[in-house]
């Protein structure tokens, strides 16, 4: 899961890369607007692939293959559904978004560029989240790395080729990204298929039954319930990272650049610690499927011991190649110079952050969504928003100051909601 999960930031890398060695900073700043335009609402539909590992996972412990498909069919007609809205909403969205976003009239013209034509990969993306949460839950983590480096090669090839070779700059980044998001799409349901055929054929004989139970009330209704409390949660972690990019386009074209090479390093670090996390919810759900309270408890405090320690790693690995890795994403020296004053958070994030990483990836597991959303909402509009208004004299390091204390929040509030409300919980299986 570690090494599924960290080829997503480098592709990011890859991307950020790519456009941080044209000759301008506008071009990184404006991709970077455009991608963030389009992310944020596959982010924001995060609770697509969230509550698909953690009922698929419960049903893999209850050992029911009906109700684990039904998982998937239900989560893919969802995802399909809001990504054709999205297209046929995006000409507005769109408008509305980089008015939000501000920034120069360059970064506007190619952050408007990008997302236009990224746009078109949504459906697939969302449809992939669907795909990789229920293969997490099936405990078939070899099959989502395979599918995430087949997106990443498909993305890099055509990424040189693209921007080059064929001179397409910003809109070739964009380009490459939605052919990769189909390309992993089709072949995660060609491998979801030939595993499962049997039993997916077995699933449909009956169409009536079929589709009766995909849209039955009951189930409909938890299934929704369950997805507005992630939905509200990932709305807060959104506005967070979405406020940090607008914040840095206001604050400058190298700011916005040199932020977006700063964010890209923090997704390298979530997204690895994040593969401890993935793995434990897909072994807390069997366990909770399974009622097994040995099994819960050991999962738990083995993925917070390498929690720890990858954390350790990430933080020894900024301090040691931090400005060497800058030099390999951006050959622009206002931009460099201006990210390397910042690299001490990338320096202190791992060891702040790792924990509520852990406990978020517990919690999914569980199904507790409601917990994960108060934790959220405390840590946005008591911590973030508060301590970068009352930081703003700082600046950027006021901006940075206050996310990293807002994700040791959604740390703190997790365990102390786990350890003095939810572990009692569980000893009574």
């Amino acid at each position: 899961m570690i090494l599924s999960n960290i080829t997503v930031p480098l592709l990011g890398l890859v991307d950020t890369a790519v456009i941080g060695h044209l000759s301008h900073a506008y071009y990184l700043g404006g991709s970077t607007i455009g991608a963030m335009v389009i992310t944020s609402v596959v982010w924001l539909c995060g609770f697509l692939r969230t509550s698909t590992t953690g009922l698929s996972a419960q049903a893999f412990g209850r050992s029911s293959k009906p109700e684990n498909l039904m998982v998937l069919c239900r989560g893919l007609s969802v995802a399909l559904a809001i990504g054709t809205a999205l297209l046929l909403l995006q000409a507005p969205f769109i408008r509305i978004a980089l008015t939000i976003a501000g920034g120069s009239e360059q970064v506007q013209f190619y952050a408007n560029q990008y997302a236009q034509i990224r746009i078109w990969g949504v459906p697939a993306a969302l449809a992939n989240l669907v795909i990789f949460g229920w293969l997490l839950g099936n405990h078939q983590s070899k099959a989502v790395m395979w599918l995430l480096i087949l997106t990443n090669l498909v993305n890099v090839i055509l990424d040189i080729v693209f921007v080059f070779a064929f001179q397409w700059q910003v809109s070739g980044v964009a380009l490459a990204s939605v052919i990769a998001e189909y390309s992993s799409f089709t072949c995660g349901l060609i491998i979801i298929f030939k595993r499962h055929k049997t039993d997916i054929f077995n699933l449909i004989t009956d169409g009536r039954i079929f589709i009766t139970t995909l849209f039955e009330r009951r189930i409909i209704s938890a299934y929704f319930k369950l997805n507005r409390d992630i939905l509200v949660r990932t709305i807060c972690l959104q506005s967070c990272f979405m406020f940090i990019t607008f914040q840095g386009a206001r604050m400058g074209d190298d700011v916005v650049a040199a932020n977006a090479i700063l964010m890209n390093f923090l997704l390298l670090i979530s997204f690895g610690l994040d593969g401890i996390a993935n793995a434990a919810e897909a072994m807390v759900g069997k366990a909770h499927g399974k009622r097994d309270k040995t099994e819960l408890t050991s999962t738990i405090n083995i993925a917070l011991f390498w929690t720890a320690i990858f954390a350790l790693l990430y933080t020894l690995l900024f301090a040691v190649a931090g400005k060497e890795l800058l030099s390999l994403i951006s050959s622009i020296e206002s931009v460099i110079n201006y990210a390397q004053d910042y690299l001490i958070w990338m320096i202190l994030l791992p060891i702040i952050s790792c924990w509520c990483f852990l406990y978020d990836g517990v919690y999914v597991g569980l199904m507790q969504a409601k917990a994960m959303r108060n934790s959220m909402i405390i840590s946005t509009f008591l911590c973030f928003f508060p301590l970068w208004y009352l930081l703003q004299p700082f600046e950027n390091h006021g901006l940075w100051a206050a996310f990293s204390l807002f994700m040791l929040a959604r740390g703190v509030t997790l365990a102390w909601h786990f350890h003095r409300q939810l572990k009692p919980e569980y000893t009574t299986y």
